[in-house]
């Protein structure tokens, strides 16, 4: 693999921690939201990673003659909790049924934050990986000087 080909790897892994990230964040600040515009309580999301081909345009024939394909990652899908709300007995709400309870979202704060730490280490990682291809560049020009 091509210190290049690396490059576009980790910025692919970049990408998709950034929005792994993005959705983590959005469930913690919707943990206690009860009505939404699609009506009922917010629903839980999460990245779904698969492995995607990196082709660089540069590269693109010297790849397909050579089969060296490098493989990143990509969000193909964003899974949404299908899962019953929570029912919490709160019969002051404005967003209580008849009974009195009131649907919560499904999302456990602690969960989120150990997903988001995982998703900012492996943002990190990739930042790492970035830094050492780009010190290799520099090491092989100097070289070439």
């Amino acid at each position: 693999m091509s210190l290049l080909a690396s490059l576009s790897v980790s910025a692919s892994g970049l990408a998709a921690q950034r929005a792994r990230a993005e959705l983590l964040v959005e469930n913690l600040a919707n943990a206690e939201t009860t009505r939404t515009p699609e009506g009922g309580p917010y629903r839980r999301k999460d990245a779904i990673f698969t492995s995607q081909e990196q082709v660089s345009p540069f590269s693109a024939v010297f790849q397909k003659e050579m089969g060296a394909y490098s493989t990143g990652v990509e969000v193909s899908e964003i899974y949404q909790d299908p899962r019953e709300p929570e029912k919490r007995y709160l019969p002051g709400h404005p967003d209580a049924d008849a009974a009195g309870y009131v649907a919560f979202p499904r999302i456990h704060p602690a969960e989120d934050m150990v997903d988001l730490l995982g998703a900012a280490r492996g943002y990190q990682a990739n930042v790492s990986a970035m830094t050492a291809v780009k010190d290799m560049i520099h090491r092989s020009i100097d070289l070439l000087r």
